[in-house]
């Protein structure tokens, strides 16, 4: 075997008989030193391919947000509207039980002391927020007719434009 290896050269180390060719290394399956040819590098990412994914995910999470975030605020808004009118609803069907429109909205979910025949509660206390969390505007007697209800938008205060643009019942 020695012999062998003298006239063919070490198929590990390369090197052949003196004077004779040299032999390319194969790599050795049961061998313990690792490979660190082209083929064990080419096994994972970067850190510079790393940081590159970070990034792009951040941009498009960013642009996803926004997009978001601007339909909930729409959606939002189109909610206090319906909402401004089943609550409208509600102080019809107090009126009708009662003869006139509540005092103030608390009405609609306590019996007040002057409303003989109160049969609600008509609306539960999320009822009177709307979903910016703010309390509809109500003023008995109102300015344009027997009450005034207000949905304020997404500031929750009179005027504004946009999701911020107030709604009256009587709209």
């Amino acid at each position: 075997m020695v012999d062998q290896m003298r006239r063919f050269g070490n198929r590990e180390s390369g090197f052949a008989k003196p004077g004779g060719r040299r032999l390319r290394a194969l790599p050795n399956p049961e061998s313990r030193i690792p490979n660190t040819g082209r083929a064990a590098r080419a096994k994972g990412f970067t850190l510079l391919e790393m940081l590159a994914v970070i990034v792009l995910i951040g941009i498009i999470g960013a642009i996803v947000v926004r997009q978001v975030g601007g339909s909930v605020d729409k959606g939002k808004y189109g909610a206090g509207k319906a909402q401004l009118m089943t609550l409208g609803q509600k102080v019809e069907n107090y009126s009708l039980d009662n003869g006139s429109p509540p005092a103030s909205l608390d009405a609609l979910v306590k019996k007040p002391p002057n409303a003989v025949n109160w049969q609600g509660p008509y609306a539960k206390p999320s009822d009177l927020v709307d979903p910016f969390g703010h309390a509809f505007g109500y003023k008995s007697p109102g300015e344009h007719g027997s009450y005034d209800l207000v949905f304020y938008g997404q500031d929750g205060k009179p005027g504004g434009d946009k999701y911020s643009k107030d709604i009256g019942s009587w709209q």
